[in-house]
This record gives structure tokens, C-alpha cells and sequence, in this order.
């Protein structure tokens, strides 16, 4: 039986040598790779990395974009009975000193230039560092640095080591079993150092399999791999899953590349958060502004048909003859020619997780038959805890436990699971397991939420940011950030959204616009602009987002739960929220605490009643260096409605 993803490797090998295992666009042209030319790469790369020094249960990091060679690395390293830790690859140097540092780190394998630049300024806080073996070798001729080699002495060298030891590697693969650590995945970080976050082959074999029966994934799945390896549901969708299951994982040649490589390979089975889908449908919203009044009105028209009976189509629920008839003459001349440009006409099953997702949002791609779902899921739990039958997608729900999973609420609110995926614990840190592991196996999610009637899970917010409104006309009424910013995100012109009114009278939200976006509508109404700063405090923008807001605000008080979550001040943001600058984290979530810290100021203008604020920001520019912007924020006031049951 394969216990570890080495062995799955190799049964792959074994048994169907020469279908596809990975494809990797390079110079335009895609690549194929198979399951036999995979097994031979990472019996190469192991009895290299052997030789390189690298020992069973040691410590290994891996930093790039999603290319063969590292997913070989990877599978070679686990061959070896060592752990891999894939760090961000656009993280900064001054990120990856701490993981590297807590988990001992001597041997790296790294992308390209650029991480190689990154790991030697690492190496200058954390002389440890031994080994730095790069993958592309453009820009590193000239590089004299000790301990520095190319991925392509690591495979040459070890090819000779096995031809001289042929038993090694498969003697390697043998001894490991499912209780082996697997991975080590770092958290985040937003309230202090990153936790290393422990996983063994078994947690994460169980996962993948339990996801792949869910949703009936064969080998014949094709699945576009774009997103940071360093993020568990990128690894559990191309690594995990892919070795389970078997089917081809394609890597596109750049980030830059990836819309036009999705069109390309057309996947079948497709992964991403929410800020990926609003994107895409920003896009769409662009284009469409562009297009001629004749097809505005017919995308006006048929989106209109798509968003009343398209997902109730998607559930298998009967719409009528009429519509059924509309729905396809709409197939015909929108909803199929948007999703081949989407990238999605072949998409079977496609996901969103990482965050809550806009119901507006969710119910768009629904409406134009890509079978959107959500699944529930964390780094600790190895992702799959709840996921969406195909029958039963809902905006408001995250789905029903899948296989092996338990789940019970606390007295709080907080949603606790039981699952076979659950973190082996944080590594070193016994304390912060002690935390979120309970003695007889619970795992503390910080996530509120209910099960309901139907058994699906319904999440609110996290426990911590769950709030309550307090004084004024909506003293008591619960505040629940997140689905406010989610509600707001689904607008083309707003980006990101941060909104603060626990223990406060009222709501107030600080945006940022969509730079892409917004600068079209500019433009169409010859509106000029020196930039973003300048484009953000235009009074028509304003108006552009006041609408937005009191939109939301409208859709608001028709939820008795969070009528009082009513957005009453607004302001835009002089600059996007930036990872770099700590105001994300490397997934993109908002870092509400940090941001409330650094925009004090606005903060307390939006509460004061002011209504404009001076601000000066330090921002850390690509290369490193520091600067700052600063600008004078309009301060606006929104409508506000009486809540529909109050109204009744």
C-alpha cells in the first residue's frame, strides 16, 4: 500500500509510464513530462541531495513559482525521509529569516536569480545557511559564491551516484511510511512570528483522497497550477491531489502568462481564492464598458436572465420552458463565448476557499454554468474539512463535513473540528498547539459559525472580529466585518475593504479602489488623473464609491442579523494595501489590527466627524528601498436605511 507520496509516485510510474504527468509552458511551447521522466527526475534529485548532505527528518526549504524540477525537489526530499518547507517566493528576505532559523535550515533549493539574491541576504543574518542550489540559471554566471550550485549538478551527480548505487533510492522510498512528517507549512504570522505548521504524509494523503472521492477526480483531470507552492490549497490541489489522483498538472511560463494559459489548457478541475475571481470579473466588467451599446444591452439583458435562473439550473432545479429556452439562446451568444474567454469551458469542478466569497460574486459564475463551490478549510486541517456537493452550492454556506470529519460549535460560537487531517502540531512551539489542540483531539478553528438545518456549515466571521455595535440606534447589533468588506469587494471599482464598528456607534470603512478599473471609467469620461493618489480623491470617484456603499447598505437592511452593520462613513485609501508594507498577509488578507494601528489617524477622522485628514505613509518600494506618500483624504457620509423589520 502507498503510505507517502514518494510511493504514489512510483506506482504512477509503474503503471501508466508514459501518460502525462506535468506539463510546463517554456518559450511558448508547452512541455510534457511523464510519470516514468518525474520518477527518474526525483531518483536523480535524491540520490543528489543525498550526496549534497541532506539527512532523513533534516529541514529543507524550497522557494519559487510552480515549476517540475521543484515538485521534483520536493518529492525527493520526502524520498529521503527529509521534511520540505516551501516559503513564498515573493516574500522578503527579512520573512524568510525566522522559518529558516526556527527549522534549522542548512540546504535550500531555489527558483531562480532573484531567490538566489534573496537567500544570500539571508544567509547574512543566518550564517547556517550552507547550500544554495538554484533551478534557472539566467543572470548566475558570474556568481562566485560558496555553497552556490545549480540544480543540474544536483540531477548530473546524482545520476552517476545511482547508476553506482541502483538499489538506494527505491531502498529510500521503502522506509517511509504515512506517520513520516511530510511538509511544514508556515502560518501567516499576523500576530507575531510565523508558526511552522507540522503535517505528515498521512494527514495529507487523507485529505487529498477524501477531497478526490468527494468530487469523483480521475486522472483525467487537467489542472493549471498558479499559485504560491507555499500555500496549503495550491499544495494539496498539484501536489497532493495530483499524486492521488494521478491527473496532469500544467505550469504556466510567468505570472504575467497565466490568464492566456488558461485559456489554453482549458482546465477541468480549477482552485482559486476570491480575490482571483473578482479579478476575472473585473475584467469582464472593463471590457464590457468598452463594448458597443448594442452588446452591453444584450450582456445586460442575458446577465439579468443568468442571475434569476442560472443557478437555480446549476442545482438541477426546473426553471421553465420559457427560460430554459432564453438560458440557452443566452449559452449560445454570452455565457459560453464568456466562459472560453474566462478560461473555464472545460471546468467540471471549481473551488474557492482561503476566504469568504461575495454572494453577488459566487452567484455570477454560477449563473453562467461554471460549477463554482466553496470548501472550508485551514493549513492545520490539510484544507478538505467541509465542501459543497454539486447540488447544494450556496453563497451563505461552506458546505457539509466530508468524509472523517466532526464538527460541534462551542458556547462561544466557534466551530471545532475532528478530522484525520489535523496538524501533527506547531513545530517547537507547544504552547500555541497546546492552544488550538484539545486533549481528546479537538481543533480550535477561531472561525464563528452554526450548522444549519441542513447540515451545512454557515460561517460568520472570526471568533475575534465578530463584534457588536455599541450605542446610538443599533446598540447590540452584531458587527461581522467580513461579509461588509466581502459585499463591497464585489463591486468592479473596489479592490480591497477594511471596516471597523466593534464597541463603536457605527460602521465606518476605509477602500481601495481598483486602479484598472476605475481608471477605464476615467478615462471614458475623459476625467484625467496623475496616479493613483490622485485618481482616489477625485470628488467623482467618491460619488462612484458613495453609491457603491449605500448599495451595500440597501442590501443591509434587509438582513435582519446585520442591518446594523450599515456602512455610515467612508474614506479611499491614498495607496493599495500591500503586503510588503504589512498591511497584508501573503495570501491577501486584510490585517485589520495592524492596518487600525498604522491609519490611526483616519481612523479616528472617520469617528471624529472629520471631513478631510492629512496622512503620510512609509511604503517599501520592489528593490528594498523606502519612501513615503502622503496625501489629504475626503471623508464621506453614506446613507443609511431603516431595517426592513423595523420598517415593517
Amino acid at each position: 500500500m502507498q503510505t507517502t507520496f514518494p510511493q504514489l509516485l512510483l506506482t504512477h510510474a509503474a503503471q501508466r509510464p508514459s501518460a502525462p504527468a506535468m506539463r510546463e509552458k517554456e518559450y511558448g511551447i508547452w512541455q510534457t513530462i511523464s510519470w516514468q521522466d518525474m520518477a527518474t527526475m526525483v531518483a536523480h534529485m535524491a540520490c543528489g541531495l543525498h550526496q549534497a548532505g541532506l539527512k532523513r527528518g533534516e529541514h529543507m526549504v524550497v522557494v519559487g513559482s510552480n515549476r517540475p524540477r521543484l515538485y521534483a525537489t520536493v518529492l525527493a526530499a520526502q524520498s529521503l525521509g527529509a521534511i520540505p518547507i516551501p516559503l513564498y517566493q515573493d516574500a522578503a528576505a527579512a520573512e524568510c529569516v525566522f522559518p529558516m532559523t526556527n527549522a534549522e535550515v542548512r540546504l535550500c533549493v531555489v527558483e531562480d536569480q532573484e531567490q538566489v539574491d534573496k537567500m544570500l541576504e539571508v544567509r547574512e543574518a543566518y550564517a547556517s545557511l550552507e547550500r544554495i542550489y538554484f533551478d534557472d540559471p539566467r543572470g548566475l554566471r558570474k556568481y562566485d559564491e560558496p555553497g552556490l550550485g545549480s540544480v543540474d549538478e544536483l540531477l548530473a551527480a546524482g545520476e552517476v551516484f545511482a547508476k553506482q548505487h541502483p538499489n538506494f533510492y527505491k531502498e529510500q522510498v521503502e522506509m517511509g511510511s504515512k506517520d513520516d512528517v511530510a511538509a511544514m507549512f508556515f502560518t501567516s504570522g499576523t500576530t507575531g512570528n510565523p508558526k511552522g505548521v507540522v503535517h505528515t504524509h498521512g494527514t495529507l494523503i487523507d485529505r487529498a483522497q477524501a477531497g478526490a472521492e468527494f468530487d469523483h477526480l480521475t486522472s483525467n483531470e487537467d489542472v493549471l497550477a498558479y499559485l504560491p507552492p507555499a500555500w496549503i490549497g495550491q499544495n494539496i490541489f498539484s501536489y497532493a491531489q495530483w499524486l492521488v489522483a494521478g491527473y496532469v498538472v500544467n505550469c504556466p511560463e510567468s505570472s504575467a502568462t497565466v490568464m492566456i494559459d488558461l485559456k489554453e489548457i482549458g482546465p477541468t478541475y480549477y482552485f482559486a481564492p476570491p480575490r482571483v475571481f473578482e479579478g476575472m470579473l473585473t475584467s469582464v466588467s472593463i471590457r464590457m464598458e468598452d463594448a458597443s451599446s448594442l452588446k452591453r444591452n444584450l450582456y445586460k439583458y442575458f446577465m439579468s436572465l443568468a442571475m434569476k435562473v442560472g443557478p437555480k439550473r446549476m442545482d438541477g432545479e426546473s426553471i421553465g420552458l420559457f427560460n430554459s429556452l432564453m438560458y440557452a439562446l443566452g449559452n449560445l451568444l454570452v455565457y459560453g463565448p464568456l466562459r472560453n474567454n474566462l478560461g473555464f469551458s472545460r471546468v467540471r469542478v471549481a473551488y474557492t476557499a482561503g476566504e469568504a466569497i461575495g454572494p453577488d460574486l459566487f452567484s455570477f459564475y454560477r449563473s453562467i454554468g461554471v460549477n463554482l463551490k466553496q470548501l472550508y478549510g485551514s493549513t492545520e486541517t490539510a484544507v478538505f474539512v467541509c465542501l459543497q456537493p454539486d447540488n447544494q452550492a450556496r453563497a451563505d454556506t461552506v458546505g457539509v463535513p466530508c468524509r472523517g470529519v466532526e464538527i460541534k460549535v462551542a458556547d462561544n460560537g466557534e466551530i471545532l473540528v475532528k478530522s484525520p487531517g489535523l496538524l501533527k502540531g506547531y513545530y517547537k512551539n507547544p504552547e500555541a498547539t497546546a492552544e488550538v489542540l484539545t486533549a481528546d483531539g479537538w481543533y480550535h478553528t477561531s472561525d464563528a459559525g452554526f450548522l444549519d438545518s441542513h447540515g451545512h456549515l454557515k460561517i460568520i466571521d472570526r471568533v475575534k472580529d465578530v463584534g457588536r455595535i455599541k450605542g446610538g440606534s443599533n446598540d447590540g447589533a452584531m458587527f461581522a466585518p467580513k461579509y461588509v468588506e466581502n459585499k463591497l469587494k464585489f463591486f468592479p471599482h473596489i479592490k480591497e475593504v477594511v471596516a471597523y464598528g466593534d464597541q463603536r456607534e457605527k460602521v465606518c470603512v476605509m477602500i481601495n479602489i481598483d486602479f484598472d478599473a476605475v481608471g477605464n471609467w476615467a478615462e471614458r469620461r475623459n476625467l484625467p488623473y496623475a496616479g493613483y493618489a490622485d485618481l482616489a480623491q477625485k470628488p467623482e470617484v467618491y460619488e462612484l464609491i458613495r453609491e457603491c456603499v449605500e448599495q451595500v447598505n440597501a442590501d443591509l437592511a434587509e438582513d435582519t442579523l446585520l442591518a446594523g452593520s450599515q456602512v455610515s462613513r467612508f474614506l479611499v485609501l491614498h495607496k493599495e494595501l500591500d503586503a510588503d508594507d504589512g498591511e497584508l498577509t501573503r495570501t491577501n488578507k486584510v490585517r485589520r489590527g495592524f492596518i487600525a494601528e498604522k491609519y490611526l489617524p483616519l481612523v479616528d477622522a472617520l469617528y471624529g466627524g472629520l471631513a478631510t485628514q492629512y496622512i503620510e505613509t512609509v511604503v517599501k518600494f520592489e528593490d528594498g528601498r523606502t519612501g513615503s506618500v502622503s496625501a489629504t483624504l475626503h471623508i464621506s457620509d453614506a446613507k443609511t436605511f431603516v431595517p426592513v423589520k423595523a420598517a415593517a
